[in-house]
């Protein structure tokens, strides 16, 4: 048996996604959640919020998409902040950290731009690991396990009411 030498993993580079990603993303976000996607209160959020394109990023592989998430300005209670979601990443692209990443350079990009907030629904043992913590005081338009709401804001920011548009 011979060992084949092994070929450089693929680059890989996050890009601020744009409107010629957007056929490849829905393919990628049916893939990832299928069409109960829509019946989310995180899509009802959507519906509303101001997408936030310079927040928003892509993974890039040999010139395909692998991996999206995404950003949209709303407030909760008078505090701008930034929702996030979709977070998606191709199920080969899955282990290795790539969705992590996505979610850190989004919160990095947020920070930078003077977003006080970040607001998500979603599993805290996987978004704790970024910063992520239960946002008891945050209510969502429609049904949600409190459990599931997540922030990441710097200790004196107050988060409390409805998320709403801005």
């Amino acid at each position: 048996m011979s060992l084949q030498p092994s070929r450089p993993p693929p680059e890989l580079t996050l890009v601020n996604e744009i409107p010629a990603h957007g056929a490849e993303i829905e393919a990628l976000l049916g893939r990832a959640f299928g069409p109960g996607r829509f019946a989310k209160v995180s899509e009802r959020v959507r519906e509303f919020a101001a997408f936030a394109p310079d927040l928003s990023f892509c993974a890039v592989e040999e010139g395909k998409v692998v991996g999206v998430v995404r950003l949209w300005r709303v407030r909760v209670g008078d505090q701008p902040v930034v929702f996030l979601g979709p977070l998606a990443v191709e199920e080969s692209e899955r282990r290795h950290g790539l969705g992590a990443t996505l979610v850190q350079r989004a919160c990095d990009a947020a920070v930078a731009a003077g977003e006080p907030a970040v607001v998500l629904v979603g599993d805290l043992p996987y978004f704790q690991r970024v910063g992520f913590a239960v946002a008891p005081d945050v209510a969502l338009p429609g049904p949600v396990d409190a459990r599931r709401v997540l922030a990441r804001a710097p200790a004196d920011t107050v988060l409390a009411g409805m998320v709403q548009a801005r």
